[in-house]
């Protein structure tokens, strides 16, 4: 009698948990494919737009060109995106030289040197470097940093420079590799650390030997991470670094192989990929002509770029993923 009574009861509680169940799982789906769609969508704008900057330039003059003109007042266009790039690589690289180290030393610490009260405080507030305002991050480079790298070590510096801009970048970076780096070290059994304890490691010799090693998928997927937001940063190179698209001069090694004086990159003023976009937005341009497609052709690049780096991530956290 009393399971004849319960059994349409738990055939409603089961009919509506599947419901249930199934209205979640419907619900992240839609989250999901909007999310892919508006990448599609993104990837599919650029491209529509910049086959028609492509159809009036040639690829391989935008690819090879030394020159970024694309509305001088004199006339002339020019749509050579060398010196751009020379420019994002210039900020990206130097601040990846600060951000990497700096970032995997403090996940170290906060991983496995830092008391758990410590690290409770310390992480939230290294995490507040993400949160400020980058344009903030340009003043500060622009009104503290080169008058101080001109008053002691670069006195030739010019006021709009990529070194500072680049320092910069790499401190707004730094939160972003100590976080995920710290997370994927703390997610290291601790069995491993009490092995090597065993063995007789030092604790040093079990932060490099063995955590560092175990976590380095999370660790590379940080790197990869962080150096995609660099290239993509704006608002701090526009302040700091200017807007002039500027080829450096190349001169002659031994045996006459050409090489750019780095000095010659960092102490002056450039652009950035991303910067050559907003001046190109902020000119008073219409569409259907070629200075406004041209944006879109930078963008694509830029795209295509964090893309391949963001695939490089999977394949190598694939790659080196421990499961435990």
């Amino acid at each position: 009698m009393t399971d004849s009574t319960e059994s349409p009861d738990l055939q409603r509680r089961s009919g509506l948990r599947r419901l249930k169940e199934g209205t979640y799982g419907g619900l992240f789906a839609a989250c999901a494919v909007a999310t892919l769609l508006t990448t599609v969508a993104i990837f599919a704008t650029l491209l529509l737009d910049a086959v028609v900057f492509f159809q009036e330039v040639s690829i391989v003059r935008f690819l090879s060109g030394t020159n970024w003109s694309p509305n001088p007042a004199g006339g002339g266009q020019s749509f050579g995106i060398v010196p751009l790039l020379i420019g994002t690589l210039t900020v990206t690289v130097t601040a990846a030289f600060i951000a990497l180290p700096v970032g995997t030393l403090t996940a170290i610490y906060l991983s496995e040197y830092a008391t758990p009260n410590a690290r409770s405080i310390l992480k939230p507030l290294l995490e507040i470097l993400a949160g400020i305002p980058t344009v903030v991050y340009g003043y500060f480079a622009l009104v503290y940093i080169t008058p101080a790298l001109k008053a002691t070590l670069f006195p030739e510096m010019s006021t709009f420079n990529a070194l500072a801009a680049s320092i910069m970048v790499g401190i707004m970076t730094i939160p972003m590799v100590s976080s995920i780096s710290e997370d994927a070290m703390s997610a290291v059994p601790d069995e491993l650390r009490q092995a090597g304890y065993g063995l007789g490691a030092t604790k040093f010799e079990v932060s490099t030997g063995i955590v560092v090693p175990a976590s380095i998928s999370g660790i590379a997927s940080s790197y990869i991470l962080a150096v995609s937001r660099a290239v993509g940063e704006t608002m701090i190179v526009v302040v700091a670094m200017g807007a002039q698209a500027r080829m450096p001069a190349v001169q002659e090694f031994a045996f006459g192989i050409p090489y750019i004086n780095p000095a010659d990159v960092l102490l002056q003023s450039g652009m950035t990929i991303t910067v050559a976009m907003v001046q190109i937005a902020q000119g008073d341009l219409t569409g259907g002509t070629i200075p406004y497609d041209s944006m879109f052709a930078l963008g694509l690049s830029l795209f295509v770029v964090t893309l391949a780096m963001n695939v490089i991530s999977d394949i190598i956290a694939e790659r080196y993923r421990e499961e435990y």
